[in-house]
């Protein structure tokens, strides 16, 4: 949102008061106090009619510093909810805190963190550093409180209407030459947020546009720090779009409170991004497999379900989950979480056989319930829904006919709606497609907590996931929990899995979906997929194909669309798409654990499975404007290609990197033109690493069977860890091995218990060695 008008001027109707000079600063025992004016203070009487702008900064963590600025102090500290929840977990300030005062400044030292705020007359600056580096500032005009629309320039009308129009408060961050800003959630646009306005307000709006599902208060700076913004409000930035040095941060209200969370690298960053707002949880792996859906308005019933168990089953494709999208339940009825007797007569029974075959099942919901519903009647009664400012039910017609929305701050509805899922556990299903959230009202609307309906739109996906979340954590145990989710806002990454989304079925949605996974995963969210061949429309077999590899070669996968069925033998009649399925099914089986192995990392750290090149290559210049290749991990490399011809360019760091598909090495760095066909794809083992591979099929041990491929980088020392989760514990290492190249010798050692032996296979070699599992340690000559 723009309040300006060039440098000087402000936008017609607006008044903005700028913190101009620091009356009085203090330095206390563990924060700068800095209360500033807005005129400059000549003589006594201008401390009259002289609106003033407060500062607060401490730092509640390791390498972390929350900026509280605040215009009517009252009103700011009386705010309705509601509040994200920080540090779920306890991470505890280790960093000694020191401050002072001089003539003309307050200092403060945090760990490697320093503010500095200039308190000399007719000047304003607060300065950020880390280790002695700028990180940013707030210089002239940059800390402000913001009338829009108002009568505070009439005399007369201020009697009658003193607070007409819109209030905000802003922080005008400088951005230093060549600064470049990521993040906000999953955006589907450019990946750098320069020259952008981006509003975060969470809307059902498809992948093609500024709109998005799951917006996050939270960016990365590539000077090594994030901004995370501690409100649920409809923040406005503008990031070099107003003024072409800054990122402009808009709040409605009297306070904005913001954390600057230091690295310096970016996978810090989310580290100490996810200390505050929360980790991933570790997924089930049979969430790693292949989901099938029935997809969204599409005619099925048992038949059909069991159509194509059969028919992947026919042709080899092994598989983990089965969703039930929307019309599991009859229209208009949405949600009373019952099987539609007329196409499912037996639910029950027919879950069960699913789970005699070895799938696991997921269930399509929502928050909404329609008054068609048999529990609506049960929610209007009790005060379970949203209700009117006269004690209604606010109801809605754009979805369900008549709709109701859960009241999520209300324990009772809370209860009531987990008894409704729990009873639907019970019954066999493991999973719950936690679909909307975002059509939640803000006008007229009252919440039974007393919540600020404007606050509370982006943060009810919060409470949503949570509390379906919960439910299968009750029912399932840790570890062993998984919903897929569309909306979020932060915080959401705690309950995992979560999708990109309704994109069309073209190669540009593609790469747009591409973009927004990227650009979520900067926001603390380990775990992503999207619907493999668009969902809006029907996919031709050559975009069909390309997505396959892309989908299989993301943390987790699913076969969706809207009016059609997306089995492979429906969309390519010639048979070639469920051989290009079965492909990269079995490839992504032989990858498991190290896609495990990295969940780990996602969940411990915060770092994303699907990491834009820059997480892992933050010295490379080139690395921070990549946008249509990522890493899976931090060791494989992949370019997924947008068109049927098979051309794709992509960059390559230093090094020799090894494609596990094809067997051919790549040298950067520099920039690659290849042409694939659809059984191929640049997927490239990074040098002086090594990964486990390990069975084609579905189920197997681990540690059974292993071949461990190792890219090494001739001449290095550096350690190469390949961890082997244990899959009954989840999330401790049933084994490890350390391969330290040395000139033209690899140093095996083995740490844990294998079924059977190792066999090391050396890039670009034919060979394999085994090593017995048994053996401490073993040389391996390549």
């Amino acid at each position: 949102m723009k309040f300006t008008d060039g440098c000087w001027h402000t936008r017609a109707g607006v008044v903005i008061d700028w913190a101009t000079e620091v009356f009085k600063g203090e330095a206390r025992d563990d924060s700068l106090y800095a209360m500033s004016c807005s005129k400059p203070i000549n003589f006594r009487g201008d401390t009259l009619n002289n609106p003033t702008l407060t500062m607060e900064v401490t730092s509640p963590a390791d390498n972390t510093l929350r900026l509280f600025g605040y215009h009517w102090k009252a009103q700011a500290n009386s705010r309705k909810g509601p509040f994200f929840e920080l540090f779920p977990d306890e991470h505890p300030q280790n960093n000694k805190i020191s401050t002072s005062k001089s003539e003309n400044g307050l200092h403060m030292d945090a760990g490697p963190l320093s503010v500095d705020i200039n308190t000399a007359k007719k000047s304003y600056g607060l300065e950020i550093k880390g280790d002695g580096k700028l990180l940013t500032k707030l210089g002239w005009r940059s800390f402000g409180y913001i009338k829009d629309n108002t009568n505070a320039t009439n005399p007369q009308a201020q009697y009658t209407d003193p607070l007409k129009g819109s209030r905000y408060t802003t922080y005008q961050f400088q951005l230093s030459v060549g600064e470049k800003i990521y993040g906000l959630g999953e955006k589907f646009g450019p990946l750098i947020r320069n020259g952008q306005s981006i509003d975060l307000f969470n809307e059902d709006g498809g992948t093609g546009s500024d709109i998005s599902y799951k917006n996050v208060p939270f960016y990365i700076s590539n000077r090594g720090y994030g901004v995370f913004i501690n409100s649920s409000a409809r923040l406005s930035y503008e990031f070099q779009s107003e003024r072409t040095a800054r990122v402009n941060i808009a709040i409605p209200g009297e306070e904005l409170d913001a954390y600057i969370v230091y690295g310096p690298s970016p996978k810090e960053i989310i580290d100490r991004y996810t200390i505050l707002t929360g980790r991933p949880a570790l997924p089930p792996i049979w969430t790693l497999g292949l989901w099938m859906s029935t997809s969204f308005t599409t005619n099925y019933d048992e038949n059909t379900v069991n159509s194509f168990i059969d028919g992947l089953h026919d042709r080899e494709i092994d598989f983990d989950v089965f969703h039930y999208d929307c019309f599991w339940m009859k229209g208009f009825q949405w949600c009373d979480f019952e099987f539609d007797a007329e196409f499912f007569p037996d639910a029950k029974a027919q879950l069960a056989r699913l789970k005699q075959r070895g799938k696991h099942i997921c269930v399509w919901i929502n928050s909404y319930i329609a008054q068609e519903s048999k529990l609506f009647d049960e929610g209007a009664k009790n005060g379970y829904f949203l209700k009117t400012p006269d004690g209604g039910v606010w109801q809605y017609d754009f979805w369900q006919a008549g709709m109701g929305f859960v009241d999520f701050t209300n324990p009772e509805a809370v209860a009531w709606y987990q008894s409704k899922l729990e009873a639907l556990c019970d019954i066999g299903v493991d999973s719950f497609k936690t679909d909307f959230g975002e059509r939640i009202p803000i006008g007229n609307v009252v919440y039974h907590d007393g919540s600020d309906p404007a606050r509370m739109h982006n943060y009810y996906p919060f409470l949503y996931n949570k509390v379906v979340f919960e439910v299968l954590l009750k029912k399932y145990g840790k570890n062993h929990a998984a919903v897929f989710a569309r909306s979020a806002t932060a915080g959401v990454q705690r309950f995992p899995v979560h999708w990109g989304g309704d994109p069309f079925s073209t190669y540009e949605a593609m790469s747009e979906q591409l973009r927004g996974g990227i650009s979520l995963g900067l926001t603390g969210f380990g775990y992503w997929a999207h619907d493999i061949g668009g969902f809006e429309g029907n996919p031709d077999p050559g975009l069909y194909k390309r997505w396959i590899a892309f989908g299989l070669l993301s943390s987790h996968s699913r076969l969706h669309g809207s009016g059609s069925f997306r089995a492979p033998w429906l969309i390519d009649s010639t048979g070639e798409a469920d051989k290009v399925l079965k492909h990269f099914v079995d490839n992504k089986h032989t990858l498991r654990s190290y896609i495990y192995s990295q969940a780990l990392v996602a969940h411990t750290r915060g770092t994303p499975i699907l990491r834009g090149m820059f997480l892992e290559f933050e010295k490379d210049p080139v690395c921070w404007n990549l946008d249509t290749q990522y890493m899976l991990g931090d060791r494989l490399l992949v370019a997924p290609v947008f068109n049927n011809e098979g051309d794709v360019q992509y960059y390559v760091p230093a090094g020799k990197w090894y494609g596990i598909l094809d067997g051919k090495f790549r040298e950067g760095p520099g920039y690659i033109s290849e042409t694939h066909d659809y059984f191929s794809i640049p997927l490239l083992l990074r040098p002086g690493t090594a990964i486990a591979i390990g069975q084609t099929k579905r189920e197997y041990d681990w540690t059974d069977g292993l071949t461990v491929l190792v890219n090494p980088a001739p001449g290095s020392t550096t350690d190469m860890t390949v961890v082997i989760p244990h899959q009954e514990t989840l999330g401790e290492v049933a084994a490890t091995i350390t391969l330290s190249p040395n000139g033209r010798d690899i140093s095996v050692k083995v740490d844990g218990t294998m079924k059977s032996d190792w066999r090391i296979k050396i890039a670009g070699s034919d060979s394999t060695t085994t090593v017995g599992k048994s053996d401490v340690a073993a040389t391996v000559t390549y």
